[in-house]
């Protein structure tokens, strides 16, 4: 029992310190681009490729000869991992240049809500049985991003707004596609690795736009060893010791402590706008998938007692 208490806290520790990571990337993106240390294409580069030497440098390797060797050569170059690699970068740029107006809060929000909504509406179209709160959580959900994107004086760019929302869009697929690993670390190795042509593709042809100065260097380093590459190590080594439920809620904290942050440290306002869509978002969000959770716990449960 005393093993379990410490092995809970221990990986409670490591999911606080993902929270933390992945809010983050929000603030360093938006430094960095607020500054004009960096245009948003050169820190997408950077960001994921520094997160992908991160990623190779503290996951496990095979050995490249034998069958280990041909395993990971067929992961690296099979369309799977491409078209994982490719929602990545689908992730990356548009979260880049949306923060060159959004504020921190905003911008998180936009992301978390839309990842969210999109891996809740897959569920729903894989047959997934829905209950009504599913329903009502995930109206609420996008009547709060609605909300926050109608045109009034406190909306946030609109262009920048739906780059965010693609952003979201392209993270909640390429979740939804990284729940079918089976060692979603070094798939997520492969996948940044992968990334990379993509974005030095978009880095090319934004050369009219390249600008980049140490501070901006810094922050994507930053965003991409720390906040990404050693986020991830902390997000997979919590999920083996929490259950999917508390997984679920403590990610409901992102977007929340992006904004705090944002206006701790970069003196953003806050918005009536901007609290009743959050209430919404995320209250929504958590009408949704909380009971998803408990109720496929029972029902794992129930099936390993009826093995029993």
């Amino acid at each position: 029992m005393a093993n379990e208490g410490v092995g809970a806290r221990r990986a409670i520790g490591f999911a606080a310190l993902a929270l933390v990571a992945f809010a983050a990337n929000s603030i360093l993106c938006r430094v960095a681009l607020r500054q004009g240390a960096i245009d948003p294409a050169t820190f997408s580069t950077i960001r994921l490729a520094s997160g992908a030497v991160t990623l190779l440098l503290v996951t496990p390797r095979r050995k490249s000869g034998g069958v280990g060797g041909a395993q990971k050569n067929a992961v690296l170059g099979s369309s799977h991992s491409w078209i994982s690699a490719a929602l990545l970068a689908l992730y990356a740029i548009p979260f880049s240049f949306a923060y060159t107006r959004l504020s921190v809060g905003t911008g998180a929000l936009i992301l978390f809500g839309c990842v969210q909504t999109t891996m809740l509406i897959a569920a729903l179209r894989s047959g997934e049985r829905p209950h009504a709160m599913h329903w009502v959580g995930l109206m609420l959900a996008l009547a709060g991003l609605v909300y926050l994107t109608l045109p009034g004086l406190s909306a946030p760019p609109l262009f920048d707004a739906l780059l965010m929302g693609l952003a979201g869009i392209a993270w909640g697929m390429y979740s939804l596609r990284g729940k079918r690993s089976g060692n979603p670390l070094a798939q997520t190795r492969n996948n940044f690795l992968l990334a990379v042509p993509f974005v030095v593709l978009v880095s090319a042809a934004s050369v009219p736009i390249f600008h980049v100065e140490s501070l901006g260097i810094w922050l994507a380093l930053a965003s991409g060893v720390l906040a990404s590459g050693l986020g991830y190590v902390a997000w997979y080594t919590a999920l083996g010791g929490i259950t999917a439920t508390r997984a679920a809620i403590v990610q409901l904290a992102v977007p929340v402590l992006a904004a705090a942050a944002g206006i701790l440290f970069l003196k953003e306002s806050v918005s009536t706008r901007l609290v009743i869509s959050t209430i919404a978002i995320l209250g929504g969000i958590a009408l949704a998938i909380i009971p998803r959770n408990l109720s496929r716990r029972t029902e794992e449960m129930r099936s390993a007692e009826t093995v029993h």
